[in-house]
């Protein structure tokens, strides 16, 4: 009886019965097909993205990059020997006062338990001793930790910072605060303190002596004739070394100082045989040098005459594909300052996230104008902007931009962590 309201032949109806019922059901197949991740996106393995050094502009590189990394295809790594970056910025204060006690971590330490944007990131809290290249692929490589243990790289930031002499020389953080207390307590107990080296360091530590005991002899020892460098107009070199004298801080200039007395140890004597027989602490505030010594067994070398990482304008490490720098290890014309690391990120994270996704990097440094913010203290100290004309600004600019608060408020909030 049905076959009269199927006007055709019995096979064509098996085929018309058997396309109904098998219809859906592909359909459905397909639809689950399409939807499953490729192979290519199952099989491939995520890219590792190292940062080198937690400091000032590394945690901040780390930073950037978990915001752009998409986490099902990049792993992102950050290794330092702390688990939290110190506010360099705030360093003269810490180790010389205890004014606003700058050295705890709801102030100039800065850690990490906030930093990656989305979670997306891990910290590798551990020591590097060397970089490694995969030369058998050509891609990538290693970061060898004491103890010989390993860790991959697919692109490397390089963000390890500057190396300085006394109080400035952070251990490690099981002799951080006895670093710090011990340091104050010579600063305390003395009352002829020179600083070697005139530079916006040195100036820094002796303005917030000064000002935190007014009445210790605090002198300056430089060995050019003038405070900082000729990378600065002369009018503002005059400015701040005016600002200095009016607070009761001497200034020596023209004198080198080859040998540091050991604390405890009374006088002083300078290369030219000078000698200042009443100084009762010296502080070394000169000489940083670029902390590139983990790199060094690369080849070809990257490391140019001052210590410093050669880089394209990419901010790539010349001759090393993959390896990124960023902060004081870079090669440039410009004086070191944090500010100048922030700039550089705007480079190299962009650069570092092509270099992963094997597009061109397209990011060039041209250098940054010269600025500098040189606080004495909480209350004073002088500015110059390297804009148009170049700008100074006096007390009041300084005290409200820098001194008040060493930007211990702004670096937590750049870092997810909370102001007190």
């Amino acid at each position: 009886m049905a076959s009269q309201y199927l006007p055709f032949s019995p096979d064509t109806r098996l085929i018309l019965v058997t396309t109904a019922v098998a219809t859906p059901v592909l359909f459905y197949a397909i639809q689950k097909l399409t939807s499953r991740p490729t192979t290519a996106n199952i099989d491939m393995p995520k890219q590792t993205v190292v940062v080198l050094g937690g400091g000032w502009t590394g945690s901040l590189a780390a930073r950037r990059l978990s915001a752009e990394l998409d986490p099902r295809k990049y792993e992102l790594i950050l290794i330092n020997d702390r688990p939290y970056a110190i506010n360099l910025i705030a360093g003269a204060r810490m180790t010389s006062t205890t004014v606003d006690n700058l050295d705890t971590k709801d102030k100039g330490l800065l850690a990490y338990d906030k930093l990656f944007q989305n979670g997306n990131g891990s910290v590798k809290v551990a020591r590097a001793v060397a970089v490694e290249e995969d030369k058998e692929s050509g891609k990538g490589g290693w970061v060898v930790l004491e103890g010989d243990e390993k860790v991959r790289w697919d692109a490397l930031v390089v963000a390890t910072g500057s190396a300085w002499q006394g109080p400035l020389a952070f251990p490690d953080e099981e002799k951080l605060p006895a670093h710090v207390q011990q340091w104050r307590e010579r600063v305390k107990g003395a009352s002829d303190i020179y600083v070697v080296g005139g530079g916006a360091v040195g100036i820094e530590f002796a303005g917030e002596i000064n000002e935190a005991y007014p009445d210790k002899k605090v002198t300056i020892i430089h060995s050019g004739s003038k405070l900082l460098t000729s990378v600065y107009p002369d009018k503002y070199r005059n400015d701040i070394e005016k600002k200095a004298r009016a607070r009761g801080i001497n200034i020596v200039f023209n004198e080198y100082v080859d040998e540091i007395p050991q604390p405890g140890v009374q006088g002083l004597t300078t290369r030219k045989g000078t000698r200042f027989d009443t100084a009762d602490l010296v502080i070394p505030a000169f000489g940083s040098r670029p902390n590139t010594a983990v790199v060094a067994s690369l080849t070809p070398s990257p490391i140019s005459s001052n210590g410093s990482l050669k880089v394209n304008p990419t901010l790539e490490v010349q001759g090393h594909p993959g390896i990124f720098a960023v902060g004081d290890v870079v090669d440039w014309d410009e004086q070191k300052q944090a500010a100048k690391g922030a700039n550089h990120l705007g480079i190299a994270v962009p650069n570092v996230v092509s270099y992963v996704e094997g597009k061109p990097l397209k990011k060039v440094y041209n250098g940054s104008p010269e600025l500098i913010l040189i606080p004495l203290g909480k209350t004073g100290g002088s500015a110059y902007l390297g804009f148009l004309w170049g700008i100074m600004l006096g007390d009041w600019a300084s005290r409200t931009l820098k001194g008040k608060d060493l930007f211990v408020p702004q670096s937590r909030k750049d870092r997810g962590l909370e102001v007190v």
